[in-house]
C-alpha cells in the first residue's frame, strides 16, 4: 500500500492537482524547496525533507536529499525482515511513491549566452540518486518521472491503494532511460570542446520527433528521432510549411538531397530519387537551375525530392507544380511560390534558412546486427586535380569535371556520373561492376553525351570504361586513381585523345 510519497519536481505542471488527490487518499507528502511551497500554498499538508533528515539544506541547495533517512526509506525491501527491522531501529520511515523530474540541464545548455558555470549548476545530483534508488526497488516503490503518468498511477491507487508490479517495472525502466539520456547530455556538454572521436565506450541520445506511418515498407513500423541540438542546415532543423506528414522514405531521401546540395555554392537544384541523384544543375538563377535539373532526367524526377539553395521563386514553383513531387526544400519561399504550391497541398515544403551550412565534425554511423560502425563523415572532396594524360581538359571541361565529382560522391557505388555545362546528363548508380554502371548510365539517358565529361567514384581496374566512354563521345574523365593498372587507363585515354584527371581520393558510398 502507498502511505508516503516524496515529491520534488522542476516541472510543476499538474503538481497541485496531484498533491491534492494524494492528500485526499490519505498519503503523507514529503517535499523540498519550491515544490513544498507550491503544495503548502494550496493548503496541502507537506513535510519538508529537512524535517525528515534533521539536517538543513546547504551549499545553495546542492545537498538536501542525500541522506540515509531518504535513501533508506527508498531502498529497504519490504519482504526482508532485517531491512524493516533496520528502518525501525534507525527511525526511518519507508517511502512508497517518488515523483521527481530533474533540473532543466538541457534547456539551460541550449540557451544562448549561458555561462559554463550556470549550465553546470543544472546538473542534478540528488534527483537522479533518488530516482535510481526508487527504480532499483521498484518491487516495492512506485517512481514517476513524467507528468503524463500521473493520471495512470492515480487511477491504480484509487482502485487498489497501490500500483501494479507491471506498472512499477515499466516506470522504473523509464527512469533509467531518462537518467541515461540526462547523463549523456552532460557528458557531451563537458567534452564538446575536446571530444574523443572514438572513445572506449559510445553513448548517444536522441529525442523522438514523431511516429511514422510505416518504415521503408508498410509492414515495418518506424519513428523519427533527432539530436537534442541538431546542427543548422540539417533536416531536423527544418520547418515544414505545408503538406502531408513526412514519411520514412521522405526523410531518408531528403537528408541525401541536402547532403548533395551543400556541395554547391552557385544557384543549384538537386533532384533525388531513392537516395540517388537523378538531376543536378547549376545556373544563373534558381528557376533556370531547376529547369536544367528537371531536363536531366524528366522521367526519374517524378515522385522525387527537390532541393534548391536559393529562395524558391514563383517561376521555379510554377515549373515544379507541373509534376508530382514528394518534397521541396529551400532556404525560403517567396509569397508567389507559396501561393502556387498551395494549390498542391500534399507537397511537403521544408524551409531550412541555413541550407548552405555544412554540419561540422559530424560522424557517419551504420547499424549492423549486433554492432555499430562509426566513421568520419565524407566531408572532403578531393586531394588534388592532377592531369595524367597528354591532353589537358579545357576550362569548360575542368569546371564540369569538378561538378561531376561533387555529384558522384553522393551516388551509390559503383557510381558513374556524366555531365555537360553544369548539368547532369546521366547517372549510373549501385552496380557490382563499374562498366555496368557506365553502360546503364549511357543506356538510360535521353541526352547526347558527345562532348560531356565523366566521373567515377573509384579507380578503373581495366581500360574498358575509358573505351566505352570514348565511343559515346565523352572527352574528359575524372577518377581517384590508385589502381595497379592505372597506366592502362591513361594509355587508353592518350590513344583516344581523352583527358584524364586524378583526384587522389575515392568516394565509396555503400
Amino acid at each position: 500500500m502507498i502511505k508516503r510519497a516524496l515529491i520534488s519536481v522542476s516541472d510543476k505542471n499538474g503538481i497541485k492537482e496531484l498533491g491534492l488527490e494524494l492528500h485526499q487518499l490519505g498519503i503523507e507528502i514529503v517535499s523540498t524547496g519550491g515544490t513544498a511551497k507550491i503544495l503548502a500554498d494550496h493548503g496541502i499538508p507537506v513535510k519538508e525533507v529537512s524535517e525528515i533528515t534533521g539536517f538543513p539544506e546547504c551549499l545553495d541547495g546542492r545537498v538536501k536529499t542525500l541522506h540515509p533517512s531518504i535513501h533508506g526509506g527508498l531502498l529497504a525491501r519490504r519482504a526482508i525482515p532485517e531491512h524493516m527491522q533496520t528502518l525501525e531501529e534507525q527511525k526511518i520511515e519507508a517511502i512508497d511513491l517518488v515523483i521527481i523530474n530533474l533540473y532543466p540541464f538541457k534547456e539551460t545548455m541550449l540557451k544562448k549566452d549561458t555561462s559554463f558555470q550556470d549550465v553546470v549548476e543544472q546538473i542534478d545530483i540528488g534527483g537522479p540518486a533518488m530516482l535510481r534508488s526508487a527504480a532499483k526497488n521498484h518491487e516495492d516503490v512506485t517512481v514517476v518521472v513524467d507528468p503524463e503518468d500521473y493520471e495512470k498511477i492515480l487511477a491504480e491507487i484509487n482502485e487498489t491503494g497501490n500500483t501494479t508490479l507491471n506498472t512499477r517495472k515499466k516506470l522504473a525502466a523509464k527512469v533509467f532511460q531518462l537518467t541515461s539520456h540526462y547523463d549523456t547530455l552532460i557528458a557531451g556538454y563537458l567534452s564538446k570542446d575536446d571530444p574523443e572521436k572514438f572513445a572506449k565506450t559510445r553513448t548517444m541520445t536522441f529525442e523522438k520527433v514523431q511516429d511514422l506511418r510505416y518504415g521503408e515498407n508498410p509492414h515495418q513500423q518506424a519513428a523519427f528521432y533527432r539530436e537534442v541540438d541538431p546542427a543548422a542546415g540539417t533536416l531536423p532543423a527544418s520547418r515544414q510549411l505545408q503538406g502531408k506528414e513526412l514519411s520514412f522514405n521522405n526523410i531518408n531521401d531528403a537528408a541525401e538531397t541536402l547532403s548533395l546540395l551543400q556541395e554547391f555554392e552557385a544557384p543549384t537544384a538537386v533532384a533525388v530519387k531513392h537516395t540517388n541523384p537523378c538531376g543536378v544543375a547549376s545556373a544563373e538563377t534558381i528557376d533556370e537551375a531547376y529547369q536544367k535539373a528537371f531536363e536531366s532526367d524528366p522521367l526519374s524526377i517524378f515522385g522525387g525530392i527537390v532541393a534548391v539553395n536559393r529562395c524558391l521563386n514563383g517561376a521555379a514553383a510554377a515549373k515544379m507544380a507541373e509534376i508530382f513531387l514528394e518534397v521541396i526544400i529551400a532556404p525560403s519561399f517567396s509569397p508567389e511560390a507559396l501561393e502556387i504550391l498551395a494549390q498542391k497541398p500534399n507537397i511537403r515544403l521544408l524551409e531550412i534558412p541555413e541550407i548552405e551550412d555544412l554540419p561540422k565534425e559530424s560522424m557517419d554511423m551504420k547499424r549492423v546486427a549486433g554492432g555499430l560502425l562509426i566513421q568520419d563523415s565524407d566531408e572532403k572532396l578531393l586531394d588534388k586535380m592532377e592531369v595524367k594524360t597528354d591532353k589537358k581538359p579545357t576550362d569548360r571541361e575542368e569546371k564540369d569535371l569538378l561538378f561531376a565529382w561533387k555529384i558522384v560522391k553522393h551516388v551509390k557505388s559503383n557510381a558513374i556520373v556524366i555531365v555537360k555545362d553544369q548539368q547532369s546528363l546521366a547517372v549510373g548508380p549501385g552496380q557490382t561492376s563499374r562498366i555496368w554502371a557506365l553502360q546503364n548510365a549511357l543506356k538510360n539517358t535521353s541526352h547526347n553525351v558527345e562532348g560531356a565529361v565523366m566521373a567515377s567514384d573509384a579507380f578503373f581496374p581495366f581500360p574498358d570504361c575509358v573505351e566505352e566512354a570514348y565511343k559515346a563521345g565523352i572527352t574528359a574523365i575524372i577518377q581517384p586513381g590508385g589502381s595497379n593498372r592505372d597506366q592502362d587507363s591513361v594509355d587508353a585515354c592518350n590513344q583516344a585523345g581523352v583527358s584524364m584527371v586524378f583526384t587522389g581520393m575515392r568516394h565509396f558510398k555503400h
